[in-house]
């Protein structure tokens, strides 16, 4: 088990949330509240890092969920950068591409498996 690290930073259209460690049932609360402080306005972006994610279970996917819905309820819009291989694959066999703007990490490959 890796602890879940989070760095939030103000950016020109939002904000950017980097996460590192396990996204899972023990660590998914601490994601939907680091997302619930980020101070976002109508039309800016939270970009969601997840260049560092070792881990993801269902309370990590359900927290992403959560996270899009807290987003868009201030008007802005969520994007998840550099997400692991195994997460994006997850994302799309869940169908969940449609909702997010998912960007694969270097090597995660654009490719449907």
């Amino acid at each position: 088990m890796t602890d879940l690290n989070l760095v939030t930073r103000s950016t020109p259209t939002g904000a950017d949330l980097a996460v590192a460690g396990d996204l899972d049932h023990a660590s998914a609360g601490r994601f939907r509240s680091a997302v619930g402080l980020v101070a976002l306005h109508r039309g800016d972006v939270l970009v969601v890092d997840l260049r560092g994610l070792t881990f993801c279970d269902s309370s990590g996917i359900t927290a992403l969920i959560a996270a899009r819905n807290q987003v868009q309820e201030q008007g802005a819009d969520i994007t998840l950068a550099e997400v692991p291989a195994a997460t994006v694959r997850i994302l799309r066999l869940l169908g969940l591409d449609q909702i997010f703007d998912i960007r694969p990490g270097a090597g995660a490959g654009t490719g449907e498996g």
